[in-house]
């Protein structure tokens, strides 16, 4: 039993809740139709269950599965956004990108290959990870496809370490590897809820010269929600966007399910608010990684990652409706 809605406008939306109870039936995201279901799509929902890069806790590749389960509960109107989203775009589950759990390398290249398909004439992807070590393949896609992206990073660490044991790609290091081969643009991109101890001082200043300023969870107590959206809104500019949020830039307390969890976080009313004013970004992509449900309780984790996924899908539809171009001119260097 299907019961799926299908629009005036030929636009597949979800199984209808009123119809098929939100625990009964195939388990997709917000259940939505997967790609092949439908003729064309707008935006879609992308799993990577990858976590070989991980430095402390595994178990994120268990994430994508885990925010689909609590995803079921997502219904068609927003709002706070005054939108109902998978009703004015195609939104659709991709399903998951596989990818090799023994060879980093080799699962970077397959998630760059997959996001390459997906994101083919324009369309816009929500990655679900994984960890954090994906978002730079799916930066590579990107930036190929729109030029240097403009990179909005929530998350209680910098992640751009150079190497771990040696090591020059885990989950610690994506926005370095990214800044050197030149997919985001330096001065346009953003930290947002850095908190918890380094290994050194150097530590920041290294940043900086990546091309990141950092927004501190001290800062946001000291200058509020609405302060922090306009230094971001600065910082990006006109730039093609993409976020990154990883899960734990949230407090244990708000998103116990994580492999490296760091007190003093974000509420999760303060991220969701965050990321609804970053709705004029021209917003291209975006993830929600880190999601390990192994140390998750009464799905807090899973809720507050699908719900935020919610939030970005939301943003893409009112810009897919606008008829908001994110195309650019591809790099030639």
């Amino acid at each position: 039993m299907n019961e799926r809605r299908v629009l005036h406008h030929g636009i597949v939306g979800q199984v209808d809740g009123t119809q098929v109870p939100r625990f009964a039936g195939f388990t997709t995201f917000a259940r939505l139709p997967r790609a092949e279901d439908v003729d064309a799509f707008d935006i879609s929902v992308v799993g990577v269950p990858f976590d070989s890069a991980v430095t402390y806790r595994p178990g994120a590749r268990f994430g994508p599965s885990h925010i689909r389960q609590a995803s079921r509960l997502l219904r068609p109107y927003n709002p706070a956004l005054d939108c109902a989203p998978f009703r004015v775009a195609q939104v659709v589950d991709a399903g998951d990108i596989a990818c090799n759990p023994f060879n980093i390398q080799a699962a970077l290249d397959e998630v760059e290959s997959g996001v390459s398909e997906v994101i083919r004439g324009g369309r816009r992807p929500v990655i679900m990870g994984g960890d954090h070590s994906v978002a730079l393949p799916v930066l590579r896609a990107l930036s190929a496809e729109h030029g240097p992206i403009g990179l909005v990073h929530f998350d209680s660490h910098l992640d751009t370490w150079d190497t771990y044991f040696g090591e020059p790609l885990t989950h610690g290091s994506p926005f370095r590897r990214a800044s050197e081969e030149g997919l985001i643009v330096k001065g346009n991109s953003a930290h947002v809820g850095i908190r918890g101890s380094l290994y050194d001082r150097s530590d920041l200043a290294e940043d900086a010269d990546l091309g990141f300023t950092a927004i501190s969870c001290r800062d946001l107590d000291r200058i509020g929600v609405d302060a922090v959206i306009d230094m971001i809104r600065e910082r990006v500019g006109d730039a093609p966007a993409y976020i990154s949020i990883d899960i734990d830039v949230l407090d244990p307390a708000h998103a116990p399910g994580t492999g490296t969890p760091e007190a003093g976080g974000l509420t999760s009313r303060e991220l969701l608010e965050i990321v609804r004013g970053l709705r004029e970004l021209r917003l291209v992509g975006a993830d929600v990684v880190e999601v390990a449900p192994a140390y998750d309780h009464a799905e807090i984790t899973g809720v507050a990652a699908a719900n935020l996924i919610y939030e970005l899908v939301t943003i893409m539809s009112l810009q897919h409706q606008a008829g908001a171009d994110v195309t650019s001119e591809r790099k030639t260097s």
